[in-house]
């Protein structure tokens, strides 16, 4: 018996209007000596059949085509081809998926099994090179996306895009749960590892792209806004947040400077509470949209946290720069302080507030 045979690692290949690539991409996998991988195409609506009657033809049943009536998305094509694993193959180890558009080699997909045999329980992913040989597109989409993972998940990766993959049978159990269905799917599936304690090795692999990747479905413009929603919802929700708290604190510092003189203190609570009532409404129902009653416990224990580091600091900070006097420098040093809290909250109701019970997910 050999490695991968132990392991049982299936193959998932989503496809929405392949051409022959996909053909040789089987043929390719059939040529490696002592194949014994079940292999399930997920044909996400395409509207010509012609390529997969070839495969049932020449493959019979050694090969599972699943069929979408209409075009639902890589990412429900994913889960479906879950959902099939883990119905029919209960003793799987893990899930391999591979594009059917031929840009990605038989030889990067046995590396990336190697490296999960060594690594069972981790989502290994297969990272390209994206030197001047790729397309701009591409380049500019995969760059982007990978600073803003690293600034706001820290998670540190050179290919956040890449359809080469092996997952872990327990995490396969909790993707199917995930609500997006397209592109933006794989990038969750990265920005979930760590809240799902799943440890995540890139493996590098090679950078194919068959004319200019002319035949990828990615939209660029709508795939692009989707991947990055999460980020924008949230920053809609900051700016809105942050915008309210410094107009609230403004104003009362003006009326409250000649009352008393702990004025900074009080108008940094009443602020703060204007604002973080409307922040989390926004951040539950917008961005992670999350309903356990747990989370409002959670957030207001965060919310007191910030609150007394935004007063305090704004505080000490205005003395020492002996700007305790001016309503505007005050402002901006509160503004300076609320800047840093910001990308701390992210975190902090990222990965705890916002969370939802791993084991729930993953029934």
């Amino acid at each position: 018996m050999t490695l991968h045979q132990f392991y049982n690692i299936g193959i998932l290949i989503p496809a929405f209007n392949p051409d022959d690539k996909l053909i040789y991409l089987l043929d390719d996998i059939h040529q490696q000596t002592k194949f014994n991988q079940k292999i399930i195409i997920v044909d996400d609506g395409s509207l010509n059949q012609d390529i997969f009657e070839q495969i049932t033809t020449k493959y019979g049943q050694s090969i599972v085509v699943l069929h979408h009536d209409s075009n639902q998305g890589k990412g429900q094509a994913l889960k479906t081809g879950f959902q099939y694993f883990l119905q029919h193959y209960q003793f799987i180890n893990g899930v391999a998926t591979i594009d059917a558009d031929g840009q990605h080699k038989v030889s990067d997909l046995r590396n990336l099994e190697d490296n999960f045999i060594k690594h069972p329980e981790a989502l290994i992913i297969g990272g390209r090179t994206f030197d001047e040989a790729v397309p701009l597109r591409s380049r500019l989409g995969n760059l982007v996306t990978n600073q803003l993972v690293k600034v706001l998940t820290g998670i540190r990766v050179q290919d956040t895009q890449t359809g080469l993959r092996i997952i872990p049978i327990n995490y396969v159990k909790l993707l199917i749960s995930f609500p997006t269905n397209h592109y933006e799917f794989e990038f969750d599936m990265l920005l979930a590892t760590k809240k799902a304690g799943i440890e995540l090795v890139e493996v590098p692999i090679q950078t194919v792209y068959l004319d200019n990747n002319a035949t990828s479905h990615f939209r660029v413009i709508h795939d692009s806004l989707a991947i990055y929603s999460r980020f924008f919802k949230f920053a809609f929700s900051g700016v809105s947040s942050f915008v309210i708290d410094i107009v609230s604190f403004y104003v009362l510092v003006h009326f409250m400077m000649t009352y008393t003189h702990d004025f900074i203190i009080w108008a940094t609570l009443i602020s703060r509470v204007i604002s973080g009532l409307f922040n989390y409404v926004m951040n539950k129902q917008l961005v992670f949209g999350t309903q356990t009653r747990q989370a409002l416990w959670k957030y207001s224990g965060l919310f007191l946290c910030q609150l007394v580091a935004s007063g305090l600091l704004t505080t000490i900070f205005s003395y020492l720069t002996a700007l305790n006097q001016a309503t505007f420098w005050i402002s901006c040093i509160k503004i300076m302080v609320d800047l840093g809290l910001f990308l701390i909250s992210y975190q902090i109701q990222k990965r705890f507030v916002f969370r939802e019970a791993k084991d729930t997910n993953a029934a």
